[in-house]
């Protein structure tokens, strides 16, 4: 009669996987939480309105959204769109009923003007900004002011500025103007923290995978493997890998900023390095077990050739008895 099965193995194994599985989970549910947390935050400030002005019933709004910022340009295009109010503005405020003009602040490129009676249409400006560097990527940083004044029929008339930023590769730090009934603000623009996150974890990814590289460096020419064909393949796409990988960083910054500094330039000279390194100890080794080979046949001849003596030898003999 056959012995029942032992059920207890299946037990004992998943008993022994839940000290691994247990922390991973933990991990999952920290990380998505974290970054739930900080996606929430984010949204929340790209979506907040900063307001500054006049809040008198005749008036001019200037609803202002950043929607592109070019860091190697220093410059960010804004988006204005002008609504009159009270009895500056037609029953459905689309038109002026004189003619408007705006006036900016010199770091803006250009003032706006509009027609009296005629469909106000936004219009996009260039800001110019100050300060930082884009060769400091990730962590630049920059500075400008926006701010507006009105004019209808050559009378000045109050202002509210509404600004909002569409722009997700930049966080924006807004510093009031002198006076509350000024339509003026100062920015802070600093990358956003999502993009942070991410250049950050690609210099780790960088460095990683250059110390990948070298420990199998170490493997292949420490034990005299010779040429590892796979080994080569997987050293040289990473070298290659690591290029379009640095390429995809968001902002397309260019060569020679932080990122490069600290992680990518020195990644690509060692994984290189680990290459060339690789392939001498593996022709070297190589050509000496060419020649150990060579060695041994010459050896197996010399004693093949004395093969046939010893037979002749031994024919003379018995043709001699």
């Amino acid at each position: 009669m056959a012995p029942p099965p032992d059920r207890s193995r299946p037990r004992t194994r998943r008993a022994s996987l839940l000290p691994v599985l247990l922390p991973i989970a933990v991990l999952i549910v920290v990380a998505v939480a974290v970054g739930s947390w900080l996606q929430f935050t984010e949204r929340q400030a790209i979506d907040s309105v900063h307001t500054v002005g006049s809040a008198a019933p005749d008036r001019v709004d200037v609803r202002a959204s950043i929607q592109r910022v070019d860091a190697a340009a220093r410059e960010l295009v804004l988006r204005v769109r002008v609504t009159p109010r009270g009895t500056l503005g037609e029953e459905d405020q689309a038109a002026p009923v004189g003619d408007l003009s705006l006036q900016t602040t010199e770091a803006t490129v250009g003032d706006l003007s509009f027609r009296a009676h005629e469909r106000l249409t936004a219009k996009d400006v260039k800001v110019v900004m100050t300060g930082g560097s884009i060769g400091d990527y990730p962590f630049d940083a920059y500075e400008t002011d926006i701010g507006f004044w009105a004019q209808m029929d050559g009378k000045e008339v109050p202002v509210r500025l509404m600004l909002s930023n569409n722009d997700t590769l930049f966080s924006v730090s807004v510093v009031p103007g002198p006076s509350p009934q000024e339509a003026a603000l100062g920015l802070e623009l600093v990358r956003s923290g999502s993009l942070l996150v991410f250049a950050v974890l690609m210099m780790v990814v960088m460095w990683a995978l250059a110390a990948s590289v070298l420990i199998g460096t170490w493997y292949l020419t420490s034990r005299g493997e010779g040429l590892v064909w796979p080994a080569l393949g997987w050293m040289a796409a990473t070298l290659f890998a690591l290029s379009a990988f640095r390429n995809t960083a968001p902002g397309s910054p260019p060569i020679g900023c932080v990122l490069d500094w600290f992680a990518f330039l020195w990644a690509e000279t060692v994984i290189a390095l680990c290459v060339i390194a690789v392939v001498l100890t593996g022709v070297r080794t190589a050509l000496r077990t060419d020649g150990d080979k060579t060695d041994g046949d010459k050896t197996d001849g010399e004693e093949t050739d004395g093969e046939p003596d010893g037979g002749t030898g031994d024919l003379g003999r018995a043709s001699t008895q």
